[in-house]
């Protein structure tokens, strides 16, 4: 088993869906299948507009053919282990370049770079996830006596996992990804609940609004962006027990079941329609709020 670097982009020719499937090219077979069973790290290359750099990790599951596409394979994503990073991780910073693994002897920049998928040092890994990681409250132990956060400073370094089960075990834990979620998808929904339209903010500078799940965890819902929206209390109540959904153009779908639809209404802004996130790839995927209507929205 072997960590890797797997290049993603939204206008990719490929059949990806980064939280379930790598669709790849025969050439990189071997490199992929060395990932089986570990973890991989999405990258968004500079030249792509408005890059995210290093933006999300998972682990590869399983490696198939893909039956629909002679001489392509596919990355099987293991259920639940996608996970976007609070903080997209660039190429390079005032430090010099994040992944030290595509320099040459002479500590230039290699072909390496240009490879979709390309293996990553362990050091190199725990470097990029600690910065991707990072919260204003640590997520990670810090090195030295200073534990205040203060973004990428260069005293911060990446922690170091001493064994593979201490890392598998903090990269799959339920408070840290939740924490990291709940950062993702309020900041693409500018901390605004999606149905109502408010931004609250209590006295102690805290959003009121939750990152809801539209396909929950429980359901293999996985932890990516747009299967996130961000909603205020009551309204997440309704959603999670299938009162209210979307349509996949967004408009907020009441059911006929509710026992109050004018009261419902009243939640609802006067647009009828969900806010969207500002990027194209943080608004809720037309899969996942297909599965909400059909599993969990009372028609």
């Amino acid at each position: 088993m072997a960590f890797g670097v797997f290049i993603h982009r939204q206008d990719s020719i490929y059949d990806d869906s980064p939280a379930e499937r790598y669709q790849f090219p025969r050439q990189y077979l071997g490199r992929v299948q060395a990932c089986l069973g570990d973890w991989i790290i999405y990258y968004e290359p500079r030249k792509v507009a408005g890059t995210r750099g290093y933006f999300a990790m998972a682990r590869v599951q399983q490696v198939i053919a893909d039956p629909a596409a002679p001489d392509m394979y596919i990355a099987v994503i293991e259920p639940g282990s996608y996970l976007d990073f609070a903080n997209p991780v660039p190429f390079a910073d005032a430090q010099g370049v994040i992944e030290r693994g595509v320099l040459n002897e002479e500590g230039r920049i290699s072909g390496r770079a240009q490879a979709a998928v390309r293996p990553l040092s362990p050091a190199d890994f725990d470097r990029i996830t600690s910065l991707g990681l990072d919260d204003e409250v640590p997520l990670l132990p810090r090195v030295g006596e200073n534990t205040a956060s203060d973004g990428f400073a260069e005293e911060q370094a990446p922690f170091v996992f001493e064994q593979d089960r201490e890392r598998a075990r903090f990269l799959t834990s339920r408070i840290v990804r939740d924490r990291v979620f709940r950062r993702v998808v309020l900041r693409a929904y500018d901390e605004r609940c999606a149905i109502t339209g408010l931004k609250l903010i209590n006295g102690g500078g805290r959003a009121e609004v939750a990152a809801a799940h539209i396909r929950p965890v429980e359901a293999n819902g996985p932890d990516i962006v747009n299967n996130g929206i961000a909603l205020s209390g009551t309204v997440h109540w309704m959603f999670d027990r299938g009162l209210i959904s979307l349509s996949d153009d967004l408009d907020i779908l009441i059911s006929r079941q509710a026992n109050d639809t004018d009261g419902i209404r009243s939640f609802i802004n006067r647009t009828g329609r969900a806010l969207l996130p500002l990027r194209a790839h943080d608004r809720p995927h037309p899969h996942f709020l297909q599965w909400h209507r059909e599993k969990c929205f009372k028609q």
